[in-house]
């Protein structure tokens, strides 16, 4: 397979349409509607300020618990967003839109310059490469771990557990995304130790107001945030069905259809989490807004048959499960079938 890859195949009387065209199609939907992208901003931000003021009030604390959850969703619609607002989709040129979603991303510990770096590598090299890459959850292929240090086995399969997606926000966003790229190179990576000298310095903001200010309306939302927006990041990518293709096979459509899962949830979930399930369509089309991705899947019927997962919990321990990479059966597969194999 070359990699001018074409996603010419017949179902039925219809013909699939080649990677270029399908470019092309999707552009109809990669244009913002500026009054409804700050719409969608501002009512997000809304939201998320209120139930966030509402967790640190002197109310009863169920009520209290309650508003911290429901404002840990609603920030993750409005990451979402900044995620928009970063590809240059939506609200592009805003200072008032950009100061806020930057300061909105350095203090939940993705700094701009580096959560933008990264996650445009991410783009570029969706599952393109084995081992480390910049912005992604690594894999390894059975035969790289077959020859790897016990050492190495052993950071590998820690990226990958269940753990590191739980305290997600010590180990995905305070340690990699932003102290560790600052300790690597400090002059390319200064908003990673602004991001945590803010964050802490909110952190004992809240504390001088109350323990319950600190708890929910700090610690408990970031912990939900990293540890969904890390699962859904790794479950989008890494699934039961996808497939890959390395080096000079590697096609950006095929990636986005194949390699990338549509995320099934229902339609408040889909609103919390700013359509990001709808994850082969991004990668399609980067430009195209959050709150036009359903409209573009529906618009182009090669979109319709993604590979989908959920968050059942079937589905995510069935995704968590997931581990290596075999090139010859062509799929993810675990530890255990890749030791049945050797």
């Amino acid at each position: 397979m070359a990699a001018n890859y074409q996603l010419y195949e017949c179902l039925g009387n219809v013909r699939m349409r080649s990677g270029k065209e399908l470019l092309i199609a999707s552009r109809q939907y990669a244009s913002e509607q500026r009054w409804k992208s700050w719409w969608h901003f501002l009512s997000t931000l809304t939201l998320a300020l209120a139930f966030l003021v509402v967790a640190c009030l002197d109310l009863p604390l169920g009520i209290c618990v309650v508003s911290s959850i429901l404002a840990s969703l609603v920030m993750i619609r409005l990451f979402i967003i900044y995620h928009d607002f970063m590809h240059g989709t939506i609200l592009s040129g805003s200072v008032v839109a950009g100061g806020v979603l930057k300061l909105f991303g350095t203090l939940v510990l993705s700094p701009p310059h580096i959560w933008k770096h990264s996650h445009d590598e991410h783009h570029k090299n969706n599952a393109r490469h084995f081992g480390p890459v910049l912005g992604t959850f690594p894999v390894m292929s059975t035969a790289d771990y077959a020859k790897a240090s016990t050492g190495e086995r052993f950071y590998y399969a820690l990226s990958r557990h269940p753990v590191t997606f739980l305290l997600a926000y010590f180990t995905v966003f305070f340690w990699d995304m932003c102290l560790h790229a600052f300790l690597i190179n400090p002059k390319k990576h200064f908003d990673g130790g602004v991001a945590i000298v803010l964050h802490v310095s909110l952190a004992v903001a809240l504390s001088f107001i109350s323990f319950q200010a600190l708890i929910l309306g700090l610690l408990m939302p970031m912990a939900i945030i990293t540890c969904l927006g890390s699962y859904l990041f790794y479950a989008q990518h890494n699934f039961p069905g996808m497939i890959r293709h390395e080096g000079s096979e590697w096609d950006h459509v095929h990636a986005a259809l194949q390699s990338s899962s549509f995320m099934q949830m229902g339609s408040v979930m889909h609103w919390f989490t700013g359509n990001i399930g709808y994850h082969h369509v991004h990668h399609l089309n980067a430009k195209i807004p959050f709150y036009r991705l359903p409209e573009a899947m529906a618009g182009i019927e090669e979109l319709q048959s993604p590979t989908v997962t959920t968050l059942h919990p079937s589905d995510v321990i069935q995704c968590l499960r997931l581990k290596l990479w075999d090139p010859v059966a062509n799929r993810l597969m675990t530890f255990s079938e890749a030791a049945e194999l050797a």
